[in-house]
């Protein structure tokens, strides 16, 4: 009781809470009946929009980007658990580390009735079309057709829903 490494620790727990979800959710756009697990984490909520009925799995993340890439989300979109979206990367040029140099910002724009299974990851600039199925694990760096069923990294069409 008397160390207050582990007290420390709680209040650095509840600030990240606070930063990553309380006040991000605050600030993004979302619909009526929109379900989200209390562990989701948002960046630049107020480049975020959610669609009505939508369902965010546990430990998914949303990183719209810091100036201008935009998250959107569909209606009925299921997010399952630690999907993770961004509208940000870094670029790569030689000669400079990463860090130091700007990040590229892209939109990324989600259908109706979208089903991004576990730990898929969706790039900036990717459209995902309505109706679409992404598998578990699946790595999106290019923009899917409507209806389509697309696995692997990179991600890739096999097949078409219904």
């Amino acid at each position: 009781m008397a160390d207050p490494r582990p007290w420390l620790h709680v209040l650095r727990l509840v600030h990240f809470y606070n930063y990553s979800h309380v006040s991000q959710v605050r600030r993004a756009r979302i619909g009526p009946g929109v379900s989200m697990a209390p562990n989701v984490s948002l960046r630049s909520g107020e480049r975020v929009e959610i669609g009505a009925r939508s369902h965010i799995g546990a430990y998914c993340s949303l990183w719209a980007g810091d100036s201008t890439g935009r998250i959107i989300l569909g209606e009925d979109a299921l997010l399952g658990p630690e999907v993770y979206i961004t509208a940000a990367n870094y670029r790569t040029a030689p000669g400079t580390p990463v860090m130091l140099q700007p990040r590229e910002e892209a939109d990324v724009v989600i259908g109706r009735d979208v089903w991004l299974g576990a730990r898929a990851i969706v790039l900036p600039g990717v459209v995902i079309g309505d109706g679409c199925v992404v598998g578990a694990g699946a790595v999106v760096t290019r923009s899917l057709p409507a209806g389509s069923i697309a696995v692997g990294v990179p991600a890739r069409v096999v097949g078409q829903r219904g």
